[in-house]
């Protein structure tokens, strides 16, 4: 079907909502984007952009490399002296893919940038309340009680998206009974651009570079069973995080010494949702990113899918004769590899916090892939890396 001149709304200004709108303001879509927020902004935290969703930055036109640290490597440590467990040489086994370290603010910037160069309506301090499927376009009704009916009403507002709730109902998550905080620390330019992995019992830290190296970025997991809010704007006491890992390296503690904002959020898993889009009379909906399909942040895949989804609905409306048979083909095509992505997410923290005797076992084999086939484990995840959705 031509978009060419046809409206859509747009629920959310984060990476998939503006990805998707640059996406189909580029195909020729009216294209306006709803956010709660009085700016578009995202708090200090990092992400990691791998070549999968590097592809789909590159195809909109967006220069990920002007924003971003490419990544060197992958290592993996033993938390409490530091030493290397694995290495991942990304830059000598994969020289032709590219893994990128990336501020949030920056990419939310480049996306919003990108979006409003196409031509999107970015409208602030839009707060969706829910969404009404009753009639016979899809409906949107604020926090000030006003509806914004769409005759394609998109869904990018998150974890807890009123879109979603509008397809499936509301579904309780389940605690994982892991915890994980977030800071972004300065940092001296000069170390290597990798991404550190340092492993414990119940625990591992995740850090890398930003912004050339100027920034370091944390996050850190925890298992416990107290639960703990779901969300990222809960704040906690740095004193907290340095106590869980006060029995990892000097390298880490003297990291965490710096610490001086920290946020915490509980780690819950949610099911993929089972429906994707709706087609009523005359409009239609769909939904994309953490809407459709939250992730736990092992894989570092949520800002990926993400670009991915937004890709794939934009091709697939542009592509088919009508949006019910652009939606099917979309959800067929998307909810089979973002199922498995989140899957694999689940299942990886496990192998970081081994304890006793089992740790040791799993460490030295590791080691030892790592002398003897060092592009195994990487290998592994081809499946994830070198997927081209626009291809």
């Amino acid at each position: 079907m031509s978009l060419i001149g046809q409206p859509v709304t747009i629920l959310g200004a984060g990476v998939a909502g503006l990805a998707l709108a640059r996406a189909l303001a580029l195909r020729g879509a009216s294209v306006t984007v709803l956010e709660q927020a009085d700016a578009i902004r995202e708090v200090g935290a990092g992400l990691q952009i791998s070549p999968n969703g590097a592809t789909v930055l590159r195809a909109l036109g967006l220069p990920v490399d002007s924003i971003s640290t490419r990544a060197e490597a992958v290592e993996l440590r033993d938390g409490f002296d530091n030493s290397r467990v694995l290495r991942l040489d990304l830059a000598r086994l994969r020289p032709d893919m590219g893994w990128h370290f990336v501020h949030r603010a920056d990419l939310i910037g480049l996306l919003a940038t990108g979006a409003r160069d196409a031509g999107v309506d970015i409208r602030l301090l839009t707060r969706i309340e829910s969404v009404d499927l009753s009639g016979d376009r899809p409906r949107a009704i604020t926090a000030q009680g006003h509806v914004i009916e769409s005759p394609l009403l998109v869904g990018a507002d998150g974890l807890h998206s009123p879109a979603r709730a509008a397809l499936t109902g509301k579904v309780a998550p389940f605690f994982t009974h892991q915890v994980a905080w977030r800071a972004v620390l300065p940092s001296l330019p000069g170390e290597p651009n990798v991404a550190e992995v340092h492993m414990g019992p119940g625990r591992h830290l995740v850090s890398y570079p930003l912004r050339s190296g100027t920034l370091r970025n944390i996050v850190a997991v925890e298992e416990r069973r107290r639960w703990v809010e779901e969300g990222w704007t809960l704040r906690d006491d740095p004193m907290e995080l340095r106590l869980a890992f006060e029995n990892f390296s000097p390298r880490v503690r003297g990291w965490l010494d710096q610490v001086q904002d920290v946020w915490l959020w509980g780690l819950f898993r949610h099911p993929v949702a089972k429906r994707w889009h709706a087609v009523l009379p005359k409009g239609a909906m769909a939904i994309l990113g953490d809407a459709a399909h939250p992730t736990l942040p092992f894989l570092a895949q949520g800002a990926n899918m993400a670009l991915e989804d937004a890709w794939a609905l934009a091709a697939a409306l542009s592509a088919s004769d009508s949006p019910a048979a652009a939606l099917a083909a979309y959800q067929s095509a998307r909810a089979p590899r973002t199922a498995r992505i989140v899957q694999a997410a689940n299942a990886s923290a496990r192998a970081y916090h081994l304890s006793g005797p089992t740790r040791s076992i799993a460490h030295a084999a590791l080691r030892l892939g790592g002398v003897l086939a060092p592009g195994m484990a990487l290998k592994r995840y081809d499946w994830i890396y070198r997927h081209d959705v626009t291809a």
